[in-house]
Protein backbone atom coordinates (compact mmCIF):
# COMPACT_ATOMS: atom_id res chain seq x y z
CA UNK A 1 0.00 0.00 0.00
CA UNK A 2 1.39 3.39 -1.00
CA UNK A 3 0.50 6.49 0.99
CA UNK A 4 1.07 10.20 0.44
CA UNK A 5 1.35 12.14 3.69
CA UNK A 6 0.85 15.90 3.35
CA UNK A 7 1.78 17.61 6.62
CA UNK A 8 3.94 20.68 7.24
CA UNK A 9 4.63 20.11 10.95
CA UNK A 10 7.91 18.21 11.05
CA UNK A 11 7.44 16.24 14.28
CA UNK A 12 3.89 15.16 13.45
CA UNK A 13 4.94 14.26 9.91
CA UNK A 14 7.77 12.11 11.29
CA UNK A 15 5.48 10.39 13.82
CA UNK A 16 2.78 9.57 11.28
CA UNK A 17 5.31 8.42 8.70
CA UNK A 18 6.92 6.03 11.18
CA UNK A 19 3.52 4.63 12.18
CA UNK A 20 2.52 4.10 8.55
CA UNK A 21 5.82 2.41 7.76
CA UNK A 22 5.35 0.03 10.68
CA UNK A 23 1.94 -0.85 9.22
CA UNK A 24 3.61 -1.81 5.95
CA UNK A 25 2.85 1.31 3.93
CA UNK A 26 5.31 2.76 1.45
CA UNK A 27 5.19 6.43 2.41
CA UNK A 28 5.98 9.55 0.42
CA UNK A 29 5.66 13.00 1.96
CA UNK A 30 4.80 16.52 0.87
CA UNK A 31 5.00 19.64 3.02
CA UNK A 32 2.51 21.85 1.19
CA UNK A 33 -0.46 21.66 -1.15
CA UNK A 34 1.50 22.51 -4.28
CA UNK A 35 3.99 19.68 -3.72
CA UNK A 36 1.11 17.29 -2.98
CA UNK A 37 -0.59 18.07 -6.29
CA UNK A 38 2.67 17.63 -8.20
CA UNK A 39 3.16 14.19 -6.64
CA UNK A 40 -0.41 13.07 -7.31
CA UNK A 41 -0.07 14.06 -10.96
CA UNK A 42 2.88 11.70 -11.50
CA UNK A 43 2.33 8.86 -8.99
CA UNK A 44 -0.44 6.49 -8.01
CA UNK A 45 -1.34 6.26 -4.30
CA UNK A 46 -3.66 4.01 -2.31
CA UNK A 47 -4.39 6.71 0.27
CA UNK A 48 -3.68 10.40 0.82
CA UNK A 49 -3.48 11.88 4.33
CA UNK A 50 -3.95 15.61 3.86
CA UNK A 51 -3.58 18.35 6.47
CA UNK A 52 -5.92 21.32 6.07
CA UNK A 53 -3.68 24.06 7.50
CA UNK A 54 -0.81 24.08 5.00
CA UNK A 55 1.45 26.95 3.98
CA UNK A 56 0.57 28.56 0.66
CA UNK A 57 -2.08 26.36 -0.93
CA UNK A 58 -4.28 24.99 1.87
CA UNK A 59 -5.66 21.48 2.14
CA UNK A 60 -9.11 22.37 0.80
CA UNK A 61 -7.63 23.91 -2.36
CA UNK A 62 -5.25 20.97 -2.75
CA UNK A 63 -8.17 18.54 -2.43
CA UNK A 64 -10.05 20.30 -5.24
CA UNK A 65 -7.03 19.84 -7.52
CA UNK A 66 -6.48 16.24 -6.41
CA UNK A 67 -10.09 15.37 -7.25
CA UNK A 68 -9.55 16.66 -10.79
CA UNK A 69 -6.73 14.11 -11.16
CA UNK A 70 -8.45 11.06 -9.69
CA UNK A 71 -10.41 9.43 -6.90
CA UNK A 72 -7.68 8.27 -4.52
CA UNK A 73 -9.17 8.10 -0.98
CA UNK A 74 -8.31 11.14 1.15
CA UNK A 75 -8.34 11.53 4.93
CA UNK A 76 -8.15 15.16 6.01
CA UNK A 77 -6.40 16.24 9.22
CA UNK A 78 -7.12 19.52 10.95
CA UNK A 79 -6.81 21.32 14.25
CA UNK A 80 -10.11 23.05 13.48
CA UNK A 81 -13.10 21.11 14.77
CA UNK A 82 -15.86 23.38 13.45
CA UNK A 83 -18.64 21.39 11.82
CA UNK A 84 -18.56 23.75 8.84
CA UNK A 85 -14.93 22.79 8.15
CA UNK A 86 -15.72 19.09 8.27
CA UNK A 87 -18.71 19.55 6.00
CA UNK A 88 -16.60 21.55 3.54
CA UNK A 89 -13.92 18.87 3.38
CA UNK A 90 -16.40 16.05 2.87
CA UNK A 91 -18.35 18.01 0.25
CA UNK A 92 -15.10 18.64 -1.65
CA UNK A 93 -14.50 14.90 -1.90
CA UNK A 94 -12.69 13.83 1.28
CA UNK A 95 -13.44 10.28 2.38
CA UNK A 96 -12.86 10.89 6.08
CA UNK A 97 -11.94 13.63 8.52
CA UNK A 98 -9.82 13.47 11.68
CA UNK A 99 -9.44 16.32 14.16
CA UNK A 100 -6.10 16.98 15.86
CA UNK A 101 -4.98 15.85 18.33
CA UNK A 102 -5.83 12.26 17.42
CA UNK A 103 -4.69 8.80 18.40
CA UNK A 104 -2.52 7.01 15.84
CA UNK A 105 -4.47 3.79 16.40
CA UNK A 106 -7.62 5.60 15.30
CA UNK A 107 -5.90 6.89 12.16
CA UNK A 108 -4.74 3.37 11.28
CA UNK A 109 -8.23 1.98 11.89
CA UNK A 110 -9.73 4.59 9.59
CA UNK A 111 -7.17 3.73 6.91
CA UNK A 112 -8.10 0.05 7.17
CA UNK A 113 -11.80 0.92 6.93
CA UNK A 114 -11.20 2.93 3.76
CA UNK A 115 -9.19 0.05 2.28
CA UNK A 116 -12.06 -2.35 2.98
CA UNK A 117 -14.62 -0.05 1.37
CA UNK A 118 -12.40 0.51 -1.64
CA UNK A 119 -11.90 -3.21 -2.09
CA UNK A 120 -15.61 -3.94 -1.71
CA UNK A 121 -15.04 -5.88 1.53
CA UNK A 122 -16.93 -4.29 4.42
CA UNK A 123 -15.94 -7.03 6.83
CA UNK A 124 -12.44 -6.94 8.35
CA UNK A 125 -12.22 -10.69 7.68
CA UNK A 126 -11.11 -12.03 4.30
CA UNK A 127 -10.93 -15.70 3.41
CA UNK A 128 -9.64 -17.69 0.45
CA UNK A 129 -9.58 -21.44 0.89
CA UNK A 130 -7.71 -22.32 4.07
CA UNK A 131 -6.14 -18.85 4.35
CA UNK A 132 -7.88 -16.04 6.20
CA UNK A 133 -6.99 -12.48 7.18
CA UNK A 134 -8.06 -10.27 10.02
CA UNK A 135 -7.38 -6.90 8.41
CA UNK A 136 -8.15 -4.97 11.60
CA UNK A 137 -5.48 -6.86 13.54
CA UNK A 138 -3.33 -7.33 10.41
CA UNK A 139 -2.98 -11.03 11.07
CA UNK A 140 -3.01 -14.03 8.72
CA UNK A 141 -4.18 -17.55 9.48
CA UNK A 142 -3.77 -20.93 7.82
CA UNK A 143 -6.38 -23.48 8.86
CA UNK A 144 -7.15 -21.27 11.84
CA UNK A 145 -3.54 -21.10 13.04
CA UNK A 146 -1.82 -17.71 13.00
CA UNK A 147 1.07 -17.34 10.57
CA UNK A 148 4.02 -15.12 11.42
CA UNK A 149 4.40 -12.57 8.60
CA UNK A 150 6.55 -9.48 8.25
CA UNK A 151 4.67 -6.24 7.57
CA UNK A 152 5.65 -6.33 3.89
CA UNK A 153 4.68 -9.99 3.50
CA UNK A 154 1.31 -9.16 5.02
CA UNK A 155 0.73 -6.22 2.68
CA UNK A 156 1.55 -8.32 -0.40
CA UNK A 157 -0.78 -11.08 0.78
CA UNK A 158 -3.64 -8.69 1.56
CA UNK A 159 -3.21 -6.99 -1.82
CA UNK A 160 -3.40 -10.31 -3.67
CA UNK A 161 -6.38 -11.54 -1.64
CA UNK A 162 -8.32 -8.31 -2.09
CA UNK A 163 -7.80 -8.68 -5.84
CA UNK A 164 -8.42 -12.42 -5.83
CA UNK A 165 -9.17 -14.01 -9.20
CA UNK A 166 -7.34 -11.13 -10.89
CA UNK A 167 -3.76 -11.13 -12.09
CA UNK A 168 -1.75 -8.52 -10.17
CA UNK A 169 1.26 -7.34 -12.14
CA UNK A 170 4.76 -7.09 -10.73
CA UNK A 171 4.77 -3.43 -11.74
CA UNK A 172 1.65 -2.78 -9.63
CA UNK A 173 3.18 -4.49 -6.59
CA UNK A 174 6.43 -2.56 -6.96
CA UNK A 175 4.53 0.71 -7.37
CA UNK A 176 2.48 0.11 -4.23
CA UNK A 177 5.22 -1.40 -2.04
CA UNK A 178 8.17 0.88 -2.61
CA UNK A 179 8.75 4.60 -2.48
CA UNK A 180 10.83 6.37 -5.07
CA UNK A 181 13.94 6.76 -2.89
CA UNK A 182 14.16 3.07 -1.96
CA UNK A 183 16.86 0.96 -3.56
CA UNK A 184 15.33 -2.26 -4.82
CA UNK A 185 16.77 -5.31 -6.51
CA UNK A 186 15.05 -7.16 -9.32
CA UNK A 187 14.54 -10.28 -7.20
CA UNK A 188 13.18 -8.61 -4.04
CA UNK A 189 9.56 -9.33 -4.94
CA UNK A 190 10.46 -12.92 -5.85
CA UNK A 191 11.91 -13.38 -2.36
CA UNK A 192 8.72 -12.17 -0.68
CA UNK A 193 6.54 -14.38 -2.88
CA UNK A 194 8.79 -17.35 -2.12
CA UNK A 195 8.48 -16.68 1.62
CA UNK A 196 4.70 -16.48 1.40
CA UNK A 197 4.50 -19.72 -0.56
CA UNK A 198 6.72 -21.46 2.01
CA UNK A 199 4.25 -20.42 4.72
CA UNK A 200 0.95 -20.81 2.86
CA UNK A 201 1.66 -23.59 0.38
CA UNK A 202 3.43 -23.36 -2.96
CA UNK A 203 0.19 -23.29 -4.98
CA UNK A 204 -1.63 -20.59 -3.02
CA UNK A 205 -0.02 -17.79 -5.03
CA UNK A 206 0.19 -18.71 -8.70
CA UNK A 207 2.48 -17.11 -11.26
CA UNK A 208 1.18 -16.01 -14.62
CA UNK A 209 4.45 -15.73 -16.50
CA UNK A 210 4.85 -12.43 -18.23
CA UNK A 211 1.86 -10.99 -16.38
CA UNK A 212 2.17 -11.31 -12.58
CA UNK A 213 0.60 -13.21 -9.68
CA UNK A 214 -2.89 -14.42 -8.82
CA UNK A 215 -4.73 -15.87 -5.84
CA UNK A 216 -7.76 -17.83 -6.96
CA UNK A 217 -10.95 -18.30 -4.95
Amino acid sequence: MKALLVEDTMMLRKTIREALTEEGYAVEVAVDGKEAIEKVEVSDYDIIILDVMLPGLDGFSALKAIRKVGQTPVIMLTARDAISDRVKGLDLGADDYLTKPFDLDELMARLRAIARRRGGDRSPHLEVGKVSLDTAARKAFLKGEEINLTSREYVILETLIRQRNQVVSRAFLYEHLYVEDETTLSNVLDVYIWRLRSKLGKDFIKTRRGFGYIVEQ
